[in-house]
Protein backbone atom coordinates (compact mmCIF):
# COMPACT_ATOMS: atom_id res chain seq x y z
CA UNK A 1 0.00 0.00 0.00
CA UNK A 2 0.93 3.67 -0.72
CA UNK A 3 0.99 5.27 2.89
CA UNK A 4 0.57 8.88 1.05
CA UNK A 5 -2.24 7.56 -1.05
CA UNK A 6 -4.86 6.88 1.14
CA UNK A 7 -8.40 8.16 0.04
CA UNK A 8 -11.79 7.12 2.13
CA UNK A 9 -15.42 7.09 0.25
CA UNK A 10 -18.48 5.78 1.93
CA UNK A 11 -22.22 5.44 1.17
CA UNK A 12 -24.99 6.38 3.52
CA UNK A 13 -23.92 6.15 7.14
CA UNK A 14 -20.27 4.96 5.81
CA UNK A 15 -20.18 8.23 4.19
CA UNK A 16 -20.61 9.82 7.79
CA UNK A 17 -17.93 7.25 8.97
CA UNK A 18 -15.60 7.98 5.99
CA UNK A 19 -15.74 11.76 7.32
CA UNK A 20 -15.21 11.18 10.95
CA UNK A 21 -12.38 8.49 10.26
CA UNK A 22 -10.54 11.59 7.79
CA UNK A 23 -11.70 14.05 10.72
CA UNK A 24 -8.90 12.24 13.06
CA UNK A 25 -6.87 10.33 10.90
CA UNK A 26 -4.13 12.34 9.37
CA UNK A 27 -2.85 9.30 6.57
CA UNK A 28 -6.35 9.70 4.97
CA UNK A 29 -5.73 12.23 2.16
CA UNK A 30 -9.28 12.49 0.29
CA UNK A 31 -12.42 11.61 0.90
CA UNK A 32 -15.98 11.28 -0.57
CA UNK A 33 -19.42 10.93 0.35
CA UNK A 34 -22.53 9.20 -1.66
CA UNK A 35 -25.90 9.91 0.13
CA UNK A 36 -24.19 10.74 3.06
CA UNK A 37 -25.77 10.03 6.75
CA UNK A 38 -24.71 11.39 10.36
CA UNK A 39 -26.31 8.63 11.55
CA UNK A 40 -26.67 10.63 15.17
CA UNK A 41 -28.36 13.37 13.81
CA UNK A 42 -30.19 10.79 11.59
CA UNK A 43 -31.74 9.14 14.44
CA UNK A 44 -32.13 12.59 16.98
CA UNK A 45 -33.72 14.81 14.31
CA UNK A 46 -35.27 12.46 11.56
CA UNK A 47 -34.85 11.55 7.91
CA UNK A 48 -35.63 15.28 6.97
CA UNK A 49 -34.42 16.87 9.80
CA UNK A 50 -38.02 17.84 11.08
CA UNK A 51 -37.36 16.97 15.01
CA UNK A 52 -35.00 19.27 17.47
CA UNK A 53 -32.37 17.79 19.18
CA UNK A 54 -34.51 18.42 22.66
CA UNK A 55 -37.58 16.40 21.05
CA UNK A 56 -35.50 13.11 21.03
CA UNK A 57 -35.00 13.01 24.59
CA UNK A 58 -38.30 10.64 24.76
CA UNK A 59 -36.03 8.43 22.74
CA UNK A 60 -32.87 8.49 24.71
CA UNK A 61 -35.02 7.75 28.17
CA UNK A 62 -36.22 4.74 25.65
CA UNK A 63 -33.07 3.41 25.57
CA UNK A 64 -32.15 3.85 29.01
CA UNK A 65 -35.29 1.92 29.89
CA UNK A 66 -33.82 -0.84 27.57
CA UNK A 67 -31.20 -1.26 28.88
CA UNK A 68 -32.18 -1.07 32.52
CA UNK A 69 -34.80 -3.53 31.37
CA UNK A 70 -32.46 -6.24 29.50
CA UNK A 71 -29.92 -6.18 32.68
CA UNK A 72 -33.27 -7.19 34.48
CA UNK A 73 -33.03 -10.35 32.28
CA UNK A 74 -36.18 -9.16 29.56
CA UNK A 75 -35.77 -9.80 25.89
CA UNK A 76 -33.84 -7.34 23.93
CA UNK A 77 -35.87 -4.46 22.65
CA UNK A 78 -35.20 -3.95 18.85
CA UNK A 79 -35.76 -0.41 16.52
CA UNK A 80 -35.88 -0.79 12.63
CA UNK A 81 -33.14 0.91 11.13
CA UNK A 82 -35.19 1.22 7.52
CA UNK A 83 -38.96 0.60 7.51
CA UNK A 84 -39.58 -3.32 8.15
CA UNK A 85 -42.14 -3.47 6.34
CA UNK A 86 -43.93 -1.60 3.34
CA UNK A 87 -46.56 -0.69 5.10
CA UNK A 88 -44.43 1.52 7.80
CA UNK A 89 -42.83 3.76 5.56
CA UNK A 90 -43.67 7.28 5.94
CA UNK A 91 -43.02 8.61 2.56
CA UNK A 92 -42.25 7.36 -0.89
CA UNK A 93 -38.73 7.59 -0.65
CA UNK A 94 -38.25 5.28 3.04
CA UNK A 95 -40.83 2.98 1.03
CA UNK A 96 -38.46 2.72 -1.09
CA UNK A 97 -35.93 1.84 1.62
CA UNK A 98 -37.75 -0.65 3.04
CA UNK A 99 -37.62 -2.37 -0.37
CA UNK A 100 -33.92 -1.77 -0.91
CA UNK A 101 -33.30 -3.64 2.44
CA UNK A 102 -36.50 -5.96 2.44
CA UNK A 103 -37.29 -7.27 -0.88
CA UNK A 104 -34.20 -9.53 -3.33
CA UNK A 105 -33.00 -6.23 -4.56
CA UNK A 106 -30.58 -6.23 -1.78
CA UNK A 107 -31.71 -8.18 1.07
CA UNK A 108 -29.29 -10.46 3.12
CA UNK A 109 -29.95 -13.05 5.41
CA UNK A 110 -27.64 -11.98 8.57
CA UNK A 111 -28.78 -8.42 8.16
CA UNK A 112 -32.40 -7.87 9.93
CA UNK A 113 -32.69 -4.44 9.60
CA UNK A 114 -32.70 -3.52 13.03
CA UNK A 115 -30.88 -2.39 16.05
CA UNK A 116 -31.04 -2.62 19.47
CA UNK A 117 -33.23 0.12 21.71
CA UNK A 118 -29.94 0.19 24.52
CA UNK A 119 -28.12 1.70 21.71
CA UNK A 120 -30.21 4.66 21.29
CA UNK A 121 -28.31 6.62 24.17
CA UNK A 122 -25.19 6.25 22.31
CA UNK A 123 -26.08 6.98 18.45
CA UNK A 124 -28.35 10.21 19.28
CA UNK A 125 -25.38 11.66 20.91
CA UNK A 126 -22.78 10.86 18.21
CA UNK A 127 -22.27 13.98 15.64
CA UNK A 128 -20.33 11.53 12.83
CA UNK A 129 -19.28 15.52 11.89
CA UNK A 130 -17.88 16.66 15.45
CA UNK A 131 -15.02 18.85 14.71
CA UNK A 132 -14.98 18.91 11.08
CA UNK A 133 -14.73 22.62 11.29
CA UNK A 134 -11.17 22.27 12.39
CA UNK A 135 -9.64 18.93 11.39
CA UNK A 136 -11.65 18.03 8.22
CA UNK A 137 -9.00 19.83 6.02
CA UNK A 138 -8.52 16.98 2.77
CA UNK A 139 -9.80 17.07 -0.23
CA UNK A 140 -13.38 16.70 0.11
CA UNK A 141 -16.16 15.24 -2.36
CA UNK A 142 -19.84 15.10 -1.46
CA UNK A 143 -22.83 13.80 -3.72
CA UNK A 144 -26.50 13.84 -3.12
CA UNK A 145 -29.60 13.59 -4.85
CA UNK A 146 -31.38 16.30 -5.46
CA UNK A 147 -34.57 14.79 -4.22
CA UNK A 148 -33.09 12.83 -1.15
CA UNK A 149 -34.58 13.56 2.05
CA UNK A 150 -31.46 12.80 3.74
CA UNK A 151 -29.12 15.74 1.32
CA UNK A 152 -29.44 18.03 4.88
CA UNK A 153 -26.93 16.22 6.37
CA UNK A 154 -25.06 16.21 2.75
CA UNK A 155 -25.28 20.45 3.10
CA UNK A 156 -24.39 19.78 6.83
CA UNK A 157 -21.53 18.34 6.01
CA UNK A 158 -20.33 20.74 3.44
CA UNK A 159 -20.61 23.63 5.39
CA UNK A 160 -18.95 22.17 8.33
CA UNK A 161 -15.80 21.19 6.62
CA UNK A 162 -12.55 23.00 7.07
CA UNK A 163 -11.38 21.68 3.53
CA UNK A 164 -10.48 24.71 1.35
CA UNK A 165 -10.58 22.00 -1.33
CA UNK A 166 -14.35 20.84 -1.72
CA UNK A 167 -16.86 20.18 -3.60
CA UNK A 168 -20.70 19.39 -3.61
CA UNK A 169 -22.05 17.51 -6.93
CA UNK A 170 -25.80 17.27 -6.88
CA UNK A 171 -27.30 14.50 -8.80
CA UNK A 172 -30.68 15.90 -10.57
CA UNK A 173 -33.58 13.81 -9.71
CA UNK A 174 -32.13 11.34 -7.49
CA UNK A 175 -33.33 10.13 -3.93
CA UNK A 176 -30.82 8.73 -1.46
CA UNK A 177 -31.63 4.93 -2.19
CA UNK A 178 -31.24 5.21 -6.09
CA UNK A 179 -27.67 6.50 -5.81
CA UNK A 180 -27.02 2.74 -4.10
CA UNK A 181 -27.77 0.82 -7.47
CA UNK A 182 -30.01 2.90 -10.33
CA UNK A 183 -27.15 2.80 -12.97
CA UNK A 184 -28.23 6.02 -14.64
CA UNK A 185 -27.35 8.03 -11.17
CA UNK A 186 -24.54 5.83 -10.06
CA UNK A 187 -22.89 6.39 -13.26
CA UNK A 188 -23.08 10.02 -12.91
CA UNK A 189 -21.85 9.55 -9.26
CA UNK A 190 -18.65 7.49 -9.96
CA UNK A 191 -17.93 9.85 -13.41
CA UNK A 192 -17.14 12.31 -10.62
CA UNK A 193 -15.36 10.07 -7.78
CA UNK A 194 -13.33 8.54 -10.52
CA UNK A 195 -11.61 11.85 -11.53
CA UNK A 196 -11.74 13.40 -8.08
CA UNK A 197 -9.54 10.43 -6.33
CA UNK A 198 -7.26 10.33 -9.21
CA UNK A 199 -6.63 14.16 -8.69
CA UNK A 200 -6.19 13.96 -4.92
CA UNK A 201 -4.61 10.83 -4.55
Amino acid sequence: MDAGRIGAMGICAGGGYAANAAINDRRIKAVATVSAVNIGAMFRNGWDNSIKDADAIPALQGGSQARTAEAGGAATVQIPLAPLRREDAPNKELEEAWEYYHTPRCEYPTAPGWATARSLNQIITYDAFHKAEAFLTQPLLIVAGSVAGSKWMSDDLYARAASQDKQFHVVDGSNHMQLYDVPKYVDEAVSRLTPFFAAKL
